[in-house]
């Protein structure tokens, strides 16, 4: 990187703007240290390291080192990579914590149909929760994002075997995603006030959405949305 030669000293007015530029990145390393890191010792270094490379631009900044201009990139350039880690991790526990939903989802069918519905719906639900539990827990142990599942890995096999290739097991993978978790939105449950003489009737069930709490809900379209990205992404390949 080119270095400025201007010896100049800074003007107040810039050296406020980089200062406070430099601040807000450390306010913000803090909110996101204190969501994702539960560590008290490694949040703190996190949160020093942070201050002292703020801490590091702004005196190049003072010293002429750097532009005010390049200052500001390297600050606004260090605090989206904390968004992009942030929004990761984020998706990450979204995506256990809704693979661990689709579990109890799946058996839920299983007992709510007395056997009948398990093996086509309930049983895959389990399984493709069981796989989302796997992959995004695997992922946030080791920093990572690209595991991927036995189940996932099975439907690749299945669409090379067919003549296809890993992409379209990929796809299928999502959309079977996306179709069972439709189900488990729309399917009918009894109601809380149902009341049985001799047998239900369809006027004592609702569809499963409507008891849904709010969390519950949004966890469920924020997982469908993610499938629907990555198919799209997929498809873009």
């Amino acid at each position: 990187m080119a270095r400025v030669t201007d010896t100049r000293e800074l003007d107040s007015n810039d050296l406020w703007e980089i200062s406070h530029a430099a601040a807000r990145l450390t306010e913000y390393g803090c909110s996101v240290s204190a969501r994702h890191l539960k560590d008290n010792w490694t949040r703190m270094q996190f949160n020093r390291e942070l201050a002292y490379y703020g801490r590091r631009v702004v005196e190049d900044v003072q010293q002429r080192r750097l532009s005010l201009e390049e200052g500001l990139g390297e600050i606004e350039r260090e605090r989206q990579s904390l968004v992009s880690q942030s929004l990761s991790a984020a998706s990450k526990w979204l995506g256990l914590a809704g693979g661990t939903g689709q579990m109890f989802t799946g058996a839920a069918v299983c007992v709510g149909s007395a056997g009948t519905l398990c093996l086509p719906v309930g049983v895959p639900m389990m399984a493709h929760g069981a796989n989302n539990v796997y992959e995004n827990g695997r992922n946030l142990y080791e920093g990572r994002s690209d595991v991927q599942g036995p189940l996932k890995k099975g439907y690749q096999a299945a669409a090379k075997a067919l003549g296809y290739t890993k992409r379209e097991g990929t796809i299928a993978y999502l959309a079977g995603d996306l179709a069972l978790s439709g189900y488990g939105m729309l399917r009918k449950v009894l109601r809380a006030d149902a009341w049985r003489l001799f047998r239900y009737m369809d006027t004592d069930k609702e569809r499963a959405i409507m008891q849904m709490s709010r969390t519950s809900l949004v966890l469920e379209v924020w997982n469908d949305k993610e499938s629907l990205r990555q198919i799209v992404d997929e498809s873009k390949r």
